[in-house]
């Protein structure tokens, strides 16, 4: 059996490799063949998708609002993007956590006029934390507004309520909802079918994200539009399967632990994602296998 400090040291290790292939996505990645997609959610939100995280984009009579920014060198297209949608001023920028591919255009945001507003823990995060090349944020990639709970954002003729979620995918989640346009935006604390990226380096937890997913559940409805941090546009009917299978895997693993199971034999029981796998679930940047070791190193933290 494992001691309590090589748990510890696997699951930090397990968890920066995972989020270190998101910032060197951005070194090594030739970003030139990606185009930029645009899906329009409600009359006046729109949806785009290009390599990262899922940008959502509010226009209006106030300008525009934006949830997340990708990678530096897609900012251009980002903007000429945005440029189709409206030319009214770029107003505000809010990150819904601080990994590279929803905060690599800060910099380039803030430039064209953005705000950038986070949850405290983005900006510390941003600033405390080396990128692959040993350099650190600059100053203008930092959220200048910050907030510790929950936030109200009133702009194009509704509020907007922006929600922390506490150690769900990171320490610094935030779960952003349209109240009159009946739109949510998850951030990371969703992923359309696919297992997610909980990273337990950055506070994630797997408790944590299943109570980020029935806080978001339980505040939308039948006619919600979702914007998933990943994969196409959803709805609740999908992000409530999404919120079964977390329930299923927990439940799952929980109990192989409790039966004496050895994290190797977790970790290569292919019966518990078995479900999920044949519903396509690890094709995803996560696969069943790591998902398995990370729902088994988070309960078993969670223990300590």
């Amino acid at each position: 059996m494992k001691s309590k400090s090589e748990t510890m040291k696997k699951i930090k290790s397990y968890s920066l490799v995972l989020a270190g292939l998101i910032g060197l996505t951005a070194n090594s990645q030739n970003f030139d063949g990606v185009e930029i997609k645009t899906t329009q959610v409600t009359d006046h939100i729109y949806m785009l998708q290009g390599a990262g995280g899922n940008i959502g984009v509010s226009s209006g009579e106030d300008g525009i609002f934006v949830i997340d920014d990708q990678f530096a060198p897609l900012s251009s297209k980002i903007l000429a993007a945005i440029r189709e949608i409206s030319d009214a001023d770029i107003k505000y920028l809010v990150n819904t956590h601080w990994h590279g591919d929803h905060t690599g255009g800060n910099v380039n945001m803030n430039a064209a006029g953005a705000t950038i507003i986070a949850h405290d823990n983005v900006r510390k995060r941003l600033e405390e934390t080396p990128k692959p090349d040993s350099t650190y944020a600059p100053k203008e990639a930092l959220p200048v507004i910050t907030f510790n709970d929950k936030m109200h954002i009133h702009i194009n003729g509704e509020e907007v309520d922006v929600i922390h979620v506490a150690n769900a995918h990171t320490d610094g989640d935030s779960q952003l909802y349209f109240t009159k346009s009946n739109v949510l935006h998850t951030g990371d604390t969703y992923v359309n079918k696919s297992y997610p990226f909980i990273d337990l380096s950055s506070g994630g937890s797997m408790d944590g994200y299943i109570n980020a997913v029935r806080t978001a559940i339980v505040l939308i409805n039948d006619e919600t539009k979702v914007i998933p941090g990943h994969g196409e546009l959803s709805n609740k009917s999908e992000y409530a399967v999404f919120f079964s299978m977390l329930i299923n895997m927990r439940d799952s693993v929980q109990k192989a632990i409790d039966a004496g199971k050895t994290e190797e034999e977790i970790v290569a029981d292919t019966t518990i994602t078995a479900t999920f796998d044949r519903l396509g679930y690890g094709n995803g940047f996560i696969s069943s296998e790591k998902f398995r070791q990370t729902v088994y190193s988070s309960l078993k933290a969670s223990k300590k």
